[in-house]
């Protein structure tokens, strides 16, 4: 029968399609243990919720069309933990998942769906970059770059999501680089492009590791929000980030169990805080004292490191924390821990996260090499986009705050509930640096004792108490029952827990 002939032709189809790059290079990945592209999608997905957007799509140049199935990039919608998301996974083992007209069609389709359709959008990335020779000559950038004015633009409507899984040259680093959370697996590389063109273009050798292996974003860049050591890590560092944000801008975040055992060390929390100011702790084990048991999901832990960022939940809401690192630096803020916080401020504020602020900071760091960095620019940077944050936030003074960082870190107005502990205290510089910008003495010179008393007077946390610039001294072991409380208090009632985003357009790399 004529029918029967055309369903088999599309099953056949459909199989060539499936069969990706051929048996011997997906057994080339198998051997080195890593996954390919559909591997990755299963991992990804709720068992049998993936159905597939263009599986019979090819190349469109003619001699291309047989070794180019699905066009070298998987695209289609799913299920992650019960929700809708949307997927881009690159095949490395079709032509080295290289970007043409076809497949980039496919990736404008995931992104009309995930914005307009209020779904998380994942990308899966490995690729060469672009195709070649189809991107080459005039008339190949005219007919297949730029045919879509917002193919780079983030409004944010919904949540992205990349993971960098293999060599990530062009649109693969675009993606990366454009997303809210980026996960690197270790032998990863994210480029603008490889290192045999940049050493071409350089005229002198680089390695690829060293163009854009995972230390250089984890701690360099800032681009790698996680590092882990396999395809399964990175999908599953994915899913644990989605469970915090809603699908999409306009619905408040989702709401979990909360474990058995949150908050069980609250009343032995003042014991991770050393007695003398001056002496370092880990304002990690704090935090993760006061959030709920388990739930202390760190972004960008090598990078910045004089801050903290995380996300968290509190009586089992998510909440985003901002904290300084004592440990690096003694909490002073560098340019590198400004973007980092900004980073923080733009994506709890686009997705409807409150935000909890832990303070214990000497200030901004100074010096040639900040003003170098742009610190100026940086420190307003972070105050521009605070102002603009419309979700709750809140601030804790753990210890203490110098200077334009007391502002930057929520002093003030510039947080809905600004408390303390009794461990607090507040100042416009060091008491010791005050006395030698002042009078020239330094510490154990005749006098000095005295010009610090004069320094210090009105710097305890009950003198800014008193005049209302603290909302309360509470004792340590209540912040976290103090905070889940506030947190209600403050929720965004007339708009049902949904922010203004107007940190929505913010570039994501800047």
């Amino acid at each position: 029968m004529a029918s029967e002939n055309l369903l088999n032709d599309l099953e056949r189809r459909r199989q060539q399609a499936l069969a990706m790059g051929g048996e011997e290079r997906l057994a080339r990945r198998r051997a080195a243990g890593v996954l390919n592209a559909r591997e990755r999608i299963d991992y990804l997905f709720d068992p049998g919720t993936f159905i597939e957007s263009g599986l019979l799509a090819t190349s469109v140049a003619e001699g291309d069309r047989e070794r180019s199935p699905a066009d070298g990039k998987i695209a289609g919608f799913g299920r992650i933990r019960g929700r809708d998301a949307a997927v881009v996974a690159n095949d490395f083992t079709v032509m080295g998942a290289s970007s043409a007209a076809t497949n980039m069609k496919k990736i404008g389709q995931m992104k009309r769906a995930a914005a307009t359709r209020g779904m998380p959008l994942v990308f899966l990335g490995e690729s060469s970059g672009a195709r070649l020779p189809d991107n080459m000559g005039a008339r190949g950038m005219g007919s297949l770059l730029a045919q879509d004015p917002a193919q780079y633009l983030r409004q944010r409507e919904s949540p992205w999501a990349s993971a960098a899984l293999g060599p990530c040259y062009g649109s693969s680093t675009w993606y990366c680089v454009l997303s809210d959370f980026n996960v690197m697996r270790k032998g990863a590389i994210v480029a603008v492009s490889s290192s045999l063109l940049a050493s071409l273009a350089m005229n002198d050798p680089v390695e690829a590791e060293a163009l854009g292996g995972w230390r250089v974003h984890a701690e360099d860049t800032g681009f790698a929000d996680q590092v882990v050591d396999s395809d399964e890590e990175a999908i599953d560092a994915i899913k644990t980030f989605l469970s915090y944000l809603p699908s999409h801008q306009r619905e408040a975040p989702p709401v979990a169990a909360v474990p058995a055992g949150s908050g069980a060390g609250m009343a032995s929390i003042l014991n991770l805080l050393p007695e003398s100011r001056v002496q370092v702790y880990d304002m990690r084990k704090v935090l993760q004292c006061i959030v709920d048991s388990g739930s202390f999901l760190e972004l960008k832990a090598r990078f910045g490191r004089t801050a903290v960022t995380a996300l968290a939940r509190m009586g089992g809401k998510p909440v985003g924390l901002i904290a300084n690192n004592p440990q690096r630096k003694g909490g002073a803020l560098d340019a590198d821990a400004c973007d980092k916080i900004v980073s923080m401020l733009v994506l709890c504020d686009s997705y409807n996260i409150p935000l909890v602020m832990f303070v214990d900071t000497p200030g901004f760091a100074i010096g040639v090499e900040a003003e170098r960095r742009r610190a100026p620019g940086k420190i307003m940077n972070f105050m521009n986009a605070l102002a603009l944050v419309t979700v709750p936030k809140l601030t804790v003074l753990v210890r203490k705050t110098y200077g334009q960082a007391y502002i930057n870190m929520g002093g003030g107005r510039n947080a809905d509930e600004f408390i303390a502990w009794p461990t607090a205290e507040v100042s416009f510089m060091d008491p010791n640096y005050a006395v030698t910008v002042v009078s020239g003495l330094r510490p154990g010179e005749p006098g000095f004792g005295d010009k610090r008393a004069m320094m210090e007077k009105d710097g305890s946390v009950y003198d800014i108490a008193s005049i209302y610039a603290v909302q309360d001294v509470i004792r340590p072991e209540q912040t976290r029952d103090y905070l889940i409380r506030m947190l209600d208090v403050h929720q965004l009632r007339h708009t049902g827990g949904i922010g203004r985003h107007l940190l929505a357009c913010w570039p994501t790399s800047f």
